[in-house]
Order: structure tokens, then C-alpha cells, then sequence
């Protein structure tokens, strides 16, 4: 299984999933092609009702420990409930371009 695959499947099993986009950005950044490093989340759960951002952000990289330890380097996370998602017309930020780490 991809780990791409493996994220989404983790937290469709642990959370209320309302909206789940897993996105490899991996292409985006100075690293062999085919490569499954960087991902962005957009996630909406009613499990985040009553918790703040930090709090969300721990759940979520407790439940990936394996994936971040084993190779993930990168894991942009936007949380939101659902009025939350609702309030900002059902859009998460895009993520930047990237600046090149080490190799620039």
C-alpha cells in the first residue's frame, strides 16, 4: 500500500471524516521522482469540535507516528470542524511553492 494510501486509510479508521484530501506534494520539492515524502491534509471531522489546533495537529501525528518516522519528512495539516470549514466557504490554502531546503 502506497503511503498516500496508508494515510488516508489510518485516519478514515480513527476519525469522523467529513472531508479527507491527502495530497503527495512530494513533486513540489527536491526529491526523486515518485517519491512519497510531502503530503498536505485537509481534514474536516466533528472529532474536532471543542479542540484547538495544536490539539488537532498532535492527533493526527500521533496516529501518522510510523509513517513520520519511517520517511514522511514533510505533513501540512489544515483541521477543521465542520462550521469551521462551512465559515471559510469549504477551501483550504493551497501550499507555497517550494524554496529548495538544501539544495538551494
Amino acid at each position: 500500500m502506497s503511503v498516500q494510501a496508508t494515510i488516508q486509510s489510518k485516519i478514515e479508521a480513527a476519525l469522523q471524516v467529513t472531508v479527507l484530501e491527502v495530497e503527495n506534494e512530494s513533486h513540489m520539492h527536491n526529491v526523486p521522482a515518485d517519491s512519497e515524502t510531502h503530503f498536505r491534509v485537509v481534514l474536516v471531522s466533528e472529532d474536532f469540535e471543542n479542540k484547538n489546533l495544536l490539539t488537532r495537529h498532535r492527533q493526527i501525528n500521533k496516529l501518522l507516528a510510523e509513517e513520520l518516522n519511517a520517511g514522511v519528512h514533510a505533513l501540512a495539516l489544515h483541521t477543521f470542524n465542520p462550521q469551521e470549514w462551512k465559515d471559510r466557504g469549504e477551501s483550504a490554502v493551497a501550499s507555497p511553492a517550494c524554496r529548495g531546503g538544501s539544495a538551494a
